[in-house]
């Protein structure tokens, strides 16, 4: 079963999130799937939460690309260490484009039940996106200027 599990993650990653195919998140995502993750606004439960979640990033990035660094899984969990590149050329919560380019990383953990992913986890850079967009300060800057 893992090896069924690890393929869904690759096409997750593949066709929802690289090509923005966000219908393939139907096939994906059960409909009960809970999405854990602090830095990113809660859509809802079920693929149509994820296709919302999907549609953020990739209208602020357009051009975004995530690369699978690496899986791992037991049971019937899943855990990926990927990275992330794109251009910020559209709104992002509220944060006009700037032009820039992003580079991130992040571990996700899937859980399966029947097939599908029913509940994630996502740790990922969200202070280091802030950064790299120029809307929050490095902390060396911040340091000083505290002193």
């Amino acid at each position: 079963m893992s090896e069924e599990n690890r393929a869904l993650v690759h096409r997750l990653f593949e066709e929802v999130w690289n090509k923005g195919n966000t219908s393939a998140a139907d096939d994906i995502f059960d409909r009960t799937y809970t999405h854990h993750d602090p830095a990113t606004p809660d859509f809802g439960k079920g693929p149509e939460g994820e296709k919302k979640r999907a549609n953020l990033y990739r209208t602020a990035f357009p051009d975004l690309q995530l690369k699978i660094e690496g899986t791992m899984s037991e049971g019937n969990n899943v855990m990926v260490r990927w990275s992330c590149r794109g251009t910020h050329k559209g709104d992002l919560s509220g944060i006009p484009p700037t032009g820039k380019t992003i580079n991130i990383t992040g571990v996700s953990i899937a859980r399966f039940a029947h097939g599908k992913i029913v509940e994630g986890w996502v740790s990922w850079d969200a202070l280091g996106l802030f950064r790299q967009l120029g809307v929050m300060p490095e902390l060396t800057k911040v340091k000083k200027a505290a002193r």
